[in-house]
């Protein structure tokens, strides 16, 4: 089709976190900002990027780590994003009240603006991922934030295996779905590629998935982020296990001509689909 195109470069940035959530974020500002210098102007860090992978236990004395959003790491990228102009999805451990603690991303828009938060709502206990003792299922549904550059939407790693968040973010507008994970054994790569894949493709809207990396005490993460677009193609292929940048360039135009090509919101009949509820 013809007309401007509104094409903006996505980054997912791929780094291993230490036991210093502070030595952390310094880490990471130094890749955002490497991000911004080749052209991106929508960032997305991994789950919970800048904290050692502390589900990996049922331990109480991880929530001393825990911050508030806006918080220190929140408000350092508040800062950045208004410095370089940049959209930031900030995955964080928030505290919210004295024993409430979400796994939680929050939005930043490329004037510094706090736009607002998603909090994680399908929460795993498995091996590894102690995170129902950690978290409290998410309580503010599925916001759709109007950034200067695209309407994004989060889902938090586990999320990502329940189509039905993929679909209402659609639905309420997201061109662009962020999918910080941390996701850990290699065998499981193929199953979240054709998960994100398959919820981009059913829902017309690219998605951006951003993985940890790093060998952390008790379990190591695998890295592979990578970019699919509204027909579940990887417009950037999944990344290796090294600390860097996954870079692509979003066609935004696409989300609209992929919905009208392959009508699925059209045929929808939620009339019939109580049931699931």
């Amino acid at each position: 089709m013809g007309g401007t195109r509104r094409i903006v470069t996505v980054a997912g940035i791929q780094m291993p976190a230490g036991p210093e959530v502070e030595r952390n974020l310094e880490r990471a500002l130094g890749l955002a900002a490497l991000a911004a210098d080749r052209g991106a102007r929508l960032l997305c860090f991994a789950e919970c990027f800048a904290w050692p992978w502390f589900p990996v236990a049922a331990d109480a004395a991880a929530r001393r780590l825990a911050e508030p959003i806006p918080g220190p790491a929140v408000e350092a990228l508040q800062d950045f994003a208004k410095r370089r102009e940049v959209v930031v999805v900030v995955p964080v451990f928030e505290k919210a009240a004295e024993t409430l603690y979400f796994n939680a991303a929050a939005v930043i828009d490329a004037d510094g603006t706090l736009l607002g938060r998603y909090r994680k709502v399908h929460v795993p206990e498995l091996p590894n991922y102690q995170e129902k003792f950690h978290f409290t299922p998410g309580d503010v549904g599925f916001p759709v934030f109007a950034t200067r550059y695209a309407r994004v939407g989060v889902q938090i790693c586990w999320d990502n295996f329940f189509p039905e968040g993929s679909r209402i973010l659609a639905l309420k507008g997201a061109e662009i779905i962020c999918a910080p994970t941390a996701a850990s054994v290699p065998a499981g790569a193929t199953k979240w590629e054709r998960a994100i894949a398959a919820n981009a493709q059913a829902n017309g809207c690219f998605v951006l998935r951003v993985n940890r990396i790093g060998q952390e005490p008790r379990v190591g993460f695998y890295g592979r982020s990578f970019a699919v677009d509204p027909g579940g193609e990887f417009i950037a292929e999944p990344s290796g296990q090294s600390e860097g940048l996954v870079l692509a360039d979003v066609d935004l135009n696409r989300t609209a001509e992929v919905r009208e090509a392959w009508p699925f919101f059209r045929d929808r009949r939620p009339g019939l689909y109580g049931e699931m509820a």
